[in-house]
């Protein structure tokens, strides 16, 4: 019985990715509003995307690679103001305290913390709707974000990386993204 289970399990949740994950965005295409959340968990709210933004898809807070990857934003939060970034969000495919709490446990990297937006896009509703989504059962237990970049001029895609291989940063690192602004 447990094994029936087992296996229903995981290929509902293949399902799941399949079915959330439509079409990657691409440049002109636009972000649609779907309710995300970054103070508590009854609190969700669309994204509201004005000016020009800079969106970091990460695959698990707390991982390795996206501890490793998002301090770079961090560090950087000036000199993406500088070239008229409004805003930084870091989404990631979890709860909001487990978002949050990761926030707080990278907060020794400085007050400009506050500044970088920690989404939690809990359900994978804002990620599947952009086509980033993927099933990565075998590691973090169900569907989660692929590890991409977007740049935003109010909803509207300028630019899109998506790493091939979501354990690696490479095209989304912080210092290559300025580059491209």
């Amino acid at each position: 019985m447990t094994s029936i289970l087992s296996s229903a399990t995981q290929t509902a949740h293949s399902l799941v990715t399949t079915l959330l994950a439509t079409a990657q965005v691409k440049p002109g295409s636009v972000i649609p509003a779907q309710n995300v959340k970054e103070d508590a968990g009854d609190q969700a709210q669309p994204l509201a995307l004005k000016g020009r933004n800079v969106i970091v898809g990460v695959p698990g807070a707390f991982t390795d690679t996206c501890s490793k990857h998002v301090p770079g934003y961090i560090k950087h939060y000036e000199e993406f103001k500088q070239r008229g970034v409004n805003e930084v969000y870091v989404v990631t495919v979890n709860d909001v305290f487990v978002t949050k709490a990761w926030k707080k446990s990278l907060a020794s990297q400085g007050t400009r913390m506050l500044s970088v937006h920690f989404i939690a896009d809990d359900t994978g509703t804002l990620t599947g709707s952009i086509g980033l989504l993927f099933d990565a059962s075998k590691l973090l237990g169900g569907p989660r974000s692929k590890r991409y970049i977007i740049v935003t001029n109010d909803d509207k895609v300028e630019t899109i990386s998506v790493e091939e291989d979501p354990s690696k940063i490479t095209t989304t690192a912080a210092e290559n993204v300025l580059a491209l602004l």
